[in-house]
């Protein structure tokens, strides 16, 4: 009998552009675009020059770009250092109802691998979309248990995610394809250490370098005739046994396949903050209106969101950036107070501001049953603010902008991805970065785009 794991790897293996609609290439390009942009933005972090200085520093050959850096290396590495940069300031896509972030995971493996084979673009998109549909799946087979109990589903399920998109982009056979993502289930892991509030340090931002990385590793490892248990997914002390256990449901795996691709439901983050915060700070700042608020102007804020929601994002003050862009209470702060899409205001020194702490104290999160109920299909909220004069506003949304139900318009990403890259890329360069994936998938190869993302 067939395996949910066999079908899914089966089905992937199969995919061609020539089969697949024109909107689901269009949506592996702005994926591409997408993550390019987080990791150019997140490229001078220290998180990322940190890892990027570790990995020059073993790495003396390769054809794979570290997005920021002259210096190509090998395909694991550059996959590693792009994924921890583009994951790394909250802004990287995210496929909901599964719970993890694809982009800086899926993406990363395919460049590296890409550049590594001289693969064109068409395998590029090929590798994209059969990556987010690997990690959507195995996220969905997982349920929301293991996210509840302190796995980040990301860095659990991203290598196979990953593997899936390097063996694509490698035209590895289908037994090669199957193994690869077999090999990945050893190396899923990470924890949520980084959420409590006591301080989140850079961990997090290396969990998608490192599921990049164990992704392009495992497919490597694959293609040189390395094999891995047939049950590595979906058997008995397999992945989703072990995270999962009798909440797994191994048939979501392949259930539907084709019908419904997961490239064409990504949710795309505008704010650099967790996920489930994004609706209250869309609500807050609709409802301050075009100037931002004093503190003697605020006298209470009650926020509704779902029970994961209020137990992972409570602290009330954040020690550092990951735990400020964790907070609920500090970002609905900077909502009425700041610019919450300005990343300068997760910096330490906006942490300290007092007034923007004091304002954090007179927010009160509640779980709301209409959220608490969507959840995890909906990312919503539920916002009550009172200021100081006596008038009060209220709203409620179920999907933020950027999610399925509310995407972002083709002008609203270009314009993230202008804004992003200008940190660190000239107008021209950023034009040509556009120009290179909006047609990727007529390049021959790499080699006219990867030089656009080096230093």
């Amino acid at each position: 009998m067939t395996s949910p794991t066999r079908e899914l790897t089966d089905f992937l293996h199969g995919l061609t552009l020539a089969r697949l609609s024109e909107s689901a290439a269009e949506a592996a390009q702005w994926a591409l675009l997408d993550t390019l942009g987080c990791a150019l933005f997140g490229a001078p972090e220290p998180w990322s020059q940190i890892m990027a200085a570790e990995v020059l520093a073993e790495n003396s050959s390769g054809r794979s770009t570290i997005v920021g850096h002259r210096q190509t290396v090998a395909a694991p590495a550059a996959a590693l250092c792009n994924g921890t940069a583009a994951h790394g300031f909250e802004l990287d896509d995210h496929l909901d109802e599964a719970i993890v972030h694809p982009g800086a995971i899926v993406v990363s493996a395919a460049l590296a691998s890409a550049e590594a084979v001289d693969a064109s673009g068409e395998r590029l998109l090929l590798g994209i979309i059969g990556g987010y549909e690997m990690l959507n799946r195995v996220g969905l087979a997982m349920g929301v248990g293991p996210a509840q109990r302190g796995y980040h589903k990301t860095a659990v399920a991203g290598p196979l995610g990953a593997a899936a998109a390097a063996a694509t982009v490698m035209r590895l056979s289908a037994e090669q394809s199957f193994t690869a993502v077999g090999l990945a289930c050893a190396t899923a892991s990470g924890t949520k250490a980084f959420a409590t509030g006591a301080g989140g340090g850079m961990e997090k931002r290396m969990h998608a370098g490192r599921a990049a990385e164990s992704g392009v590793r495992m497919a490597q490892l694959a293609a040189r005739g390395f094999t891995a248990p047939a049950t590595a997914l979906d058997g008995r002390f397999g992945l989703l046994d072990v995270v999962s256990g009798n909440a797994a449901e191994p048939a979501l795996l392949a259930s539907g396949l084709g019908s419904r691709l997961a490239i064409e439901r990504v949710y795309v983050k505008l704010y650099p903050c967790c996920a489930w915060i994004q609706a209250a700070v869309q609500l807050l700042v609709g409802m301050r209106g075009p100037r931002p608020l004093a503190l003697a102007d605020i006298r209470k804020v009650r926020v509704g969101v779902s029970a994961y929601a209020k137990a992972q994002n409570g602290a009330l003050a954040p020690q550092d950036t990951m735990g400020a862009q964790f907070s609920i209470p500090y970002c609905c702060a900077l909502a009425l107070m700041a610019d919450p899409a300005h990343p300068a205001m997760y910096a330490t020194e906006a942490i300290a501001d007092a007034d923007r702490r004091e304002a954090a104290r007179r927010i009160e999160i509640v779980v709301d049953p209409e959220m608490e109920a969507a959840y995890p299909r909906h990312y919503g909220a539920r916002v009550e603010l009172e200021l100081a004069n006596g008038e009060r506003k209220t709203g409620a949304v179920l999907d933020p902008h950027g999610m399925p139900a509310d995407p972002c318009t083709p002008t609203e990403l270009l314009e993230k991805f202008a804004r992003l890259a200008g940190r660190v890329k000239r107008p021209e360069t950023t034009a040509a970065i556009v120009e290179k994936v909006r047609n990727a998938a007529r390049l021959p190869n790499m080699q006219t785009l990867s030089p656009l993302l080096r230093g």
